[in-house]
C-alpha cells in the first residue's frame, strides 16, 4: 500500500526538510538586536521630551481654569453679593461665608470643600481689583517656576500662552 499526498503536500521525507526551511526564515541574532536598539532609542526619546508632551495639557488646563471655571464661580458669587470677594477674603470666600457678607451669601460656589491647587500644586492667586484686569479680578497660576510675577505666569488677562523654556 502506497501513500499519496495531494499535491502541493510534502510527504514525511520532506518534512524534515520543510521544517529546516522554516527555522532558516527565522530572525537571526543580529535582526532581533537591531530592533531592540530601535526600540531603546525611541523610549530614550520619548522619556526625555515627556516634560514637554505633557507641558501643555498643564498650561491648558490652567487656562481653562482661570478663565472659564472660576468666572462662573466668581459671577454667580458677585450675583448674590453685589462684588467679587475682596482681596483679603481670596478665593476661600467661594467655599466659607465670609463673616461681614451675612446672609445674602449662597454658597459654596465650587465643590469639594476646598480651592483647587494648580498643576504643580501651589495654590491659584487672586486679586480684587485687579491690576492687570481693571475693573475686575485677576485670577493666575505662578506656573512652571511657582515664582510669581515671571513670564510663565498663567492668567485670566494673558492673550496667548506662554512659550516653553
Amino acid at each position: 500500500m502506497s501513500l499519496r499526498f495531494p499535491a502541493g503536500q510534502a510527504g514525511p521525507a520532506s518534512s524534515r526538510s520543510g521544517a529546516r526551511r522554516r527555522f532558516l526564515r527565522a530572525f537571526t541574532l543580529l535582526e532581533i538586536l537591531v530592533v531592540l536598539a530601535i526600540i531603546g532609542l525611541l523610549a530614550g526619546l520619548a522619556i526625555t521630551n515627556v516634560d514637554k508632551i505633557f507641558g501643555g495639557a498643564q498650561i491648558s488646563t490652567v487656562q481653562l481654569f482661570v478663565r472659564e471655571s472660576m468666572k462662573t464661580s466668581l459671577t454667580t458669587y458677585r450675583i448674590h453679593l453685589g462684588d467679587y470677594p475682596s482681596t483679603g477674603d481670596g478665593l476661600q470666600a467661594l467655599i466659607t461665608r465670609p463673616s461681614a457678607k451675612g446672609d445674602r451669601w449662597n454658597g459654596p460656589y465650587i465643590e469639594g470643600g476646598k480651592v483647587p491647587l494648580d498643576p504643580w500644586g501651589e495654590p491659584y492667586q487672586y486679586a480684587y481689583p485687579g491690576t492687570r484686569n481693571k475693573g475686575s479680578y485677576d485670577l493666575w497660576s505662578k506656573g512652571a517656576d511657582k515664582q510669581s510675577g515671571s513670564e510663565d505666569d498663567i492668567g485670566n488677562w494673558d492673550s496667548a500662552a506662554p512659550t516653553e523654556k
